[in-house]
């Protein structure tokens, strides 16, 4: 079996071609810019024309900022309902932004800019060069905040969150080949992969990277896994292969006392939504408490571990595999498998 893993992030796309014929460590992989982080510079590059925006809705990130800045500067922006989401999921508070939504901008005259979290020609095209080919299986990650036009979008997350948990929480729980209709953006990359004529197979970069994580061969459970990404921080406990409570931060909030105090109060069952929400971030929610002295291991993955290095807990390093930034994607072939 073979498969293409693509995890999705802020600052990069980190991809792994899986092949059970080899040693893991031995199968190929790559660390690259995000598709936010090219396209924002894409927009930058436009240097004041015209702008129109096509393709499907994707993470914004920087993407998003980069357009308001060109608003800003006199630039004008053009975009599809489809790539409008990507700004925001309310298309009045697009126009809001200043950008002129429409159907069939075609007649516009500027810089053509094609969104998507996904391109499997381009990537085709960098495997071709070493005599690789895509195979059928293409398992990607990508953060999916739910389609929440009159909500906060960090609301509709938890909310979605809190469902999976409710029904089991297992790690494979939150992986699907066909996302239900409220993950437009996981919707949107699996409609892009089976348009291409390959097997789709989508999930939530969270939980792809809390996966990850438990591969390392010192976890033990009950757990807290902790990915510190480049935009966002998640943690959950681990039981019995299903998560039971977890938070989500922005990273740029995140210290090490921070996140010593959320947690140790993860896992006592005291730390809530609120808490979290009225600090920036996305929230809580909190399925069982174990308790803090039940924890037998505290993982870390992701690009920004370091914040933790003056961490007051017994916290170890998750390095499944021997590399850390593919965590997210040995989640997805665990999940696939």
């Amino acid at each position: 079996m073979q498969i293409l893993a693509i995890d999705v992030g802020m600052g990069t796309q980190d991809i792994l071609l899986y092949d059970d014929k080899k040693r893991i460590e031995n199968c190929y992989k790559m660390v690259l810019p995000s598709p936010t982080l090219r396209l924002a510079e894409m927009v930058n590059a436009a240097n004041g024309k015209d702008i129109i925006l096509t393709g499907r809705v994707m993470g914004g990130g920087h993407l998003t900022r980069e357009v308001k800045e060109h608003i800003r500067k006199g630039g004008r922006v053009y975009t599809t309902p489809d790539a409008a989401l990507t700004l925001h999921d309310n298309i009045e508070s697009v126009r809001k932004m200043g950008v002129e939504v429409m159907d069939d901008p075609g007649a516009i005259e500027g810089e053509v800019i094609k969104l998507g979290d996904l391109n499997l020609e381009e990537l085709g095209s960098v495997f071709e060069v070493y005599g690789i080919s895509i195979p059928d299986q293409v398992a990607v990650a990508v953060q999916d905040h739910g389609f929440a036009p009159h909500i906060s979008n960090r609301i509709k997350r938890f909310e979605l969150f809190k469902e999976v948990l409710k029904k089991g929480g297992r790690l494979e729980d939150f992986a699907y080949t066909t996302p239900p209709s409220e993950f437009n953006r996981m919707q949107a990359v699996a409609e892009t992969i089976r348009n291409s004529g390959k097997k789709p197979f989508v999930m939530d970069t969270g939980p792809a990277a809390i996966t990850g994580a438990m591969l390392d061969t010192r976890a033990e459970e009950p757990a807290v896994a902790i990915n510190l990404g480049n935009g966002h921080t998640i943690a959950a406990v681990v039981n019995e292969g299903r998560i039971i409570s977890l938070f989500e931060h922005h990273t740029s909030k995140i210290t090490a006392a921070k996140m010593d105090d959320y947690t140790k109060r993860l896992a006592d069952g005291s730390l809530d939504f609120e808490e979290v929400f009225a600090d920036g971030g996305h929230g809580c929610y909190i399925h069982e408490s174990i308790g803090f002295d039940k924890i037998k291991t505290i993982l870390l993955t992701g690009p920004n571990r370091e914040i933790m290095k003056e961490s007051k807990l017994p916290v170890i390093y998750a390095v499944p595999f021997g590399d850390a930034m593919l965590a997210g994607c040995f989640g997805l072939v665990e999940n696939v498998v």
